[in-house]
């Protein structure tokens, strides 16, 4: 054990850390800090040599985002539509950001993982509501990275019962060193990997004023059905702002130990990964529309390995091998991230050892977990008669419907001001926040309608939209106005005051010293209307997928 972490075996007074591990150095792939070390960073060298130290959970997150169902949802949007919607990728950079932005600070100035925040702030319902169904999702996507690799494999024609043990035991041995750095490293050599895209876009030679054009000019694909394309355009959304990746990187954050300090080189390290996410989805969108363009299977998609096959008949080997390799490449960083995103999740919640930091003896509930995930993933995926494709649907409209509730939370919880201090939200984050909360709360309606009605009308859809935005305004408007008649009518009003303490060094206390959470009314009235939702769409959905599979069977 290195010094600086027998230093940290008593959690001081003063900070909310659930794990001891999560205190003292910092120790990144490409670099340490010390804990002590409060040397600012005066020179250009010194800045870049401490951004290489922060740089990983962005990375990590945003790559392993483009996972299996990435690769899937990309693939189609280009084979069966060309670039008509590569604009939907440039709306989503800021959600990206936006969203990813507000966990690194909850990470960094809380040392709390996710879950347990919404445990302590919006008591055991919602609690228990958000790690069940994340374990649940999680659970699922696990088992879609799995087929991932499975078509990768059967493609490069390596034995798929082999190479499944294989992917998984290489997932499990990564995790399980003990070594914080050694998994970083490894997380970051799949980063690298997710870029052998890049060659097969420069192989296939797709039209670069086109693809210009298409990224920065919204529009939708002439003569395509409205309901087919509103639907993946919400697979896009949905595989892009995963729930997971808020749960993953708050914990991966506060499990390097990154604190307030640092906050502004894990938004570069956010950002990096933002662009190569967005390079990664807009060359898989390009080189299948210039692929497929012309061809019987333009309009036609089938899998990630109908793409690879289409790939090595149209544009050669080389391009169809790289994007194999790629596919493998991004299932297996996808479904480690998945895992640990959800054993973080349970060591937060039991306040259990839950650290990389830790070996496998000393943390046995959190390694458990994240093992049991993969092997549970690998037995389905290897289990003859398993509905591998029921199962990739139901991921992604589960997805759909819990995303917003997610959102919600981490919205409010980046408003509790005895949670984040001075690092709350400001006005101006969350007018957009709430614009995107309501956008995805309205592409989920249409998401779950669509799954269980599949005759849903273009005037449905069209309606729906329109209905929720102005329900939505009314509501807050009147809401709002509620708020401010209250105000003007109390016989004092809060002055806000400027802070009296370091912004780069203030912590939130201890958990149990904080006091009970205040909601707004229209935090409540959202509050309820979103358990409703949920409780109403989930089960529906799940009614649907059941009766699928009953007559599957």
């Amino acid at each position: 054990m290195h010094a600086s972490d027998r230093e940290a075996t008593a959690n001081p007074a003063g900070t909310a850390v659930l794990d001891n591990a999560h205190l003292g150095d910092i120790r990144g792939a490409f670099g340490s800090i010390a804990r002590d070390d409060t040397a600012p960073r005066a020179t250009l060298f010194a800045r870049l040599k401490t951004l290489l130290a922060i740089v990983g959970p962005g990375l990590i997150v945003m790559v392993g985002d483009n996972d299996a169902g990435a690769f899937g949802t990309y693939t189609q949007a280009g084979q069966n539509y060309g670039t008509t919607l590569l604009w939907t990728l440039l709306l989503l950079i800021p959600v990206l950001y936006v969203n990813q932005e507000m966990v690194v600070r909850l990470g960094a100035v809380t040392g709390v993982g996710h879950a347990r925040l919404i445990f302590e702030r919006f008591g055991k319902f919602w609690g228990a509501f958000s790690v069940i169904d994340l374990l649940v999702l999680n659970a699922l996507t696990i088992v879609t990275e799995f087929i991932g690799i499975t078509f990768a494999l059967s493609f490069l024609g390596v034995s798929q019962f082999w190479g499944v043990l294989a992917s998984a035991a290489i997932v499990m041995l990564a995790v399980s060193t003990g070594d914080f750095r050694r998994f970083e490293c490894f997380g970051i050599v799949l980063v690298a990997g997710s870029l052998l895209l890049v060659p097969v876009i420069l192989m296939v030679h797709p039209p670069i004023g086109q693809i210009a054009s298409d990224f920065f000019v919204p529009k939708m694909p002439e003569g395509a059905k409205l309901s087919e394309v509103m639907l993946l355009i919400v697979a896009i959304v949905g595989t892009t702002v995963a729930p997971w990746q808020l749960f993953f990187q708050q914990s991966y954050i506060v499990d390097k130990r990154i604190t307030p300090r640092f906050i502004r080189y894990e938004r570069m390290d956010l950002c990096i990964g933002i662009v190569l996410v967005v390079v990664g989805a807009v060359a898989m969108i390009s080189f299948c529309a210039a692929v497929f363009s012309g061809t019987p299977e333009f309009g036609n998609y089938t899998d990630a390995l109908g793409t690879a096959v289409g790939l090595e008949k149209y544009a050669g080997r080389l391009p169809a091998v790289l994007f194999a390799l790629a596919l493998l490449d991004a299932c297996i960083i996808g479904a480690a991230a998945v895992s640990l995103s959800t054993a973080y999740a349970i060591g937060d919640v039991f306040a259990v050892k839950h650290s990389l930091h830790r070996k496998p003896w000393d943390a046995k509930g959190f390694y458990s977990v994240y093992c049991g995930l993969i092997v549970l993933a690998a037995v389905l995926v290897l289990t003859p008669g398993t509905p591998l494709g029921l199962l990739t649907n139901a991921v992604q409209t589960l997805a759909g419907v819990l995303l917003p509730s997610a959102t919600v939370f981490l919205l409010l919880l980046c408003n509790d001001r005895h949670i984040l201090g001075p690092w709350i939200n400001s006005t101006r984050l969350n007018l957009f926040t709430g614009a995107v909360v309501a956008g995805l709360v309205m592409l989920s309606v249409i998401l779950t309608a669509a799954v269980l009605f599949p005759d849903l009308s273009e005037a449905w859809i069209i309606g729906i939209l329109v209905g929720g935005s102005v329900l939505a305004l009314a509501v807050t408007a009147l809401v709002k106005l509620y708020e401010m008649s209250s105000r003007r009518h109390a016989s004092f009003r809060f002055k806000r005051r400027p802070p009296l303490f370091d912004r780069d060094s203030w912590r939130m206390p201890p958990l149990d010293r904080l006091p009970p959470a205040r909601l707004s009314p229209l935090s409540r009235i959202w509050m309820i209307v979103l358990r409703g939702y949920l409780v109403v769409a989930a089960g529906l959905v799940l009614l649907r997928i059941v009766q699928l599979a009953t007559v599957g069977a």
